[in-house]
């Protein structure tokens, strides 16, 4: 029996994934710019790169907003913050995802900020700190009607009243979570301003005065500005969208940061009444060429864009037609001129004229770009444009804490 050959792992290189992301950091700096200039000049940003930045990737993502003077990062669990922190990002890294037990011990190692939403995960934390000339930093967050996390105002008002001077945590911050900011009316929304605020005020009263006050996402950002209050976390934004139809939004200028991209695998010519793809869901109604890509629904793209989505190839429009199958997908290429195999074919971005955007595809699918670009984004080979410059962990994660539970 021969045996199967071994290589070196950089030869994988020569096989990368058919779906290729191109992540814009000039993009990235200019959105985070945009948003600066937009909220009050005091006002601290919290850039959101939960979901491996969207899938844009948290690593580089981070290292890019660092230097222009960012307050810090909002992650959903501790395994992204530890992420961070193995590559050398010094700056608060605000945990705002639920947590267990067995997360506190990395919160404290790692001094990640993390965000309380229970008054049993608060006591736990203060029996597992050690002795400290500083209290350990720590987010309060209150429920104002998302109804998901957060303390009922109520308990909220108990946990503080039971403070002490020589508490060993820090009440850094006081945050909660919008629920329809992204809605024209805006009634649930001047709601939960006005509950947060009379929050605050009475926290005052009872001597408890957190330098953080944070609600305002992207959303948030743009249309609520009572919300910005000390400081904003945008998402969405960062990445190039703004939360609601162009025609209704803001004059503010985003850059979309990603562009996805293929290749032609295969070409077939068919005549009219020939079926294309499972359960012979297309059938040609003329001669028709037919172009097969390398990708599908495992890579980002849902069965159900066949029909309504396309790509662009030569800067014309594709059709997707046929079911989109695990690993490939059929465009009707008959009124595109000569196609070739290998060719560039734009999944998103711009290609000539014409431009797929995220707000496209969460058309099609009846979803939001936030899905769209995570699971575009988290399924590709990434490039950075510019090229970072490598950036290795000072030390690779253990099994142990590969193993936290986000």
């Amino acid at each position: 029996m021969t045996p199967i050959r071994s290589f070196p792992s950089s030869d994988l290189r020569l096989f990368p994934s058919p779906i290729t992301v191109s992540i814009n950091l000039h993009a990235l700096s200019s959105n985070f710019q945009q948003i600066r200039q937009w909220v009050p000049p005091p006002t601290k940003i919290l850039a959101i790169i939960k979901a491996d930045a969207y899938g844009h990737g948290a690593v580089p993502v981070a290292q890019t907003l660092e230097p222009l003077g960012i307050f810090g990062f909002g992650v959903a669990s501790v395994l992204e913050g530890l992420t961070l922190r193995k590559h050398h990002i010094h700056c608060p890294i605000v945990v705002m995802g639920p947590l267990l037990p067995e997360h506190l011990r990395d919160i404290i190692d790692y001094q990640l900020t993390p965000v309380i939403s229970r008054f049993e995960i608060f006591q736990q934390l203060i029996d597992l700190l050690p002795p400290s000339d500083s209290p350990f930093p720590i987010h309060l967050k209150v429920d104002t009607g998302l109804h998901r996390l957060g303390f009922e105002i109520d308990q909220a008002f108990s946990l503080l009243t039971g403070l002490t001077p020589a508490s060993p945590v820090d009440i850094q911050g006081f945050l909660t979570h919008f629920a329809d900011a992204d809605n024209q009316d805006s009634t649930l929304t001047n709601r939960q301003i006005q509950q947060f605020l009379a929050f605050i005020d009475q926290a005052k009263r009872l001597g408890v005065h957190a330098p953080l006050l944070h609600m305002a996402n992207s959303a948030g950002i743009l249309f609520h500005p009572t919300s910005h209050l000390g400081m904003v976390r945008p998402g969405l934004m960062l990445y190039g969208y703004a939360p609601r139809e162009k025609s209704s939004s803001p004059s503010i200028h985003l850059q979309a940061v990603m562009q996805a991209t293929t290749y032609v695998a295969h070409l077939r010519s068919l005549q009219p009444g020939e079926i294309v793809g499972y359960n012979a869901l297309f059938r040609t109604r003329r001669p028709s060429h037919i172009a097969v890509l390398p990708i599908g629904y495992t890579h980002g793209f849902p069965r159900h864009l066949t029909g309504v989505g396309h790509v662009l190839i030569r800067g014309e429009q594709a059709p997707i037609i046929g079911k989109i199958c695990m690993d490939m997908m059929m465009v009707d290429v008959t009124d595109i001129h000569n196609p070739r195999i290998g060719e560039e074919v734009v999944l998103l971005g711009k290609q000539e004229t014409r431009e797929i955007t995220a707000e496209d595809y969460a058309g099609w699918l009846n979803t939001i770009p936030y899905e769209v670009l995570c699971g575009i984004g988290g399924k590709a080979n990434r490039i950075y444009i510019p090229q970072l410059l490598a950036s290795s962990p000072s030390t690779a994660l253990t099994n142990s804490e590969k193993d936290v539970r986000g």
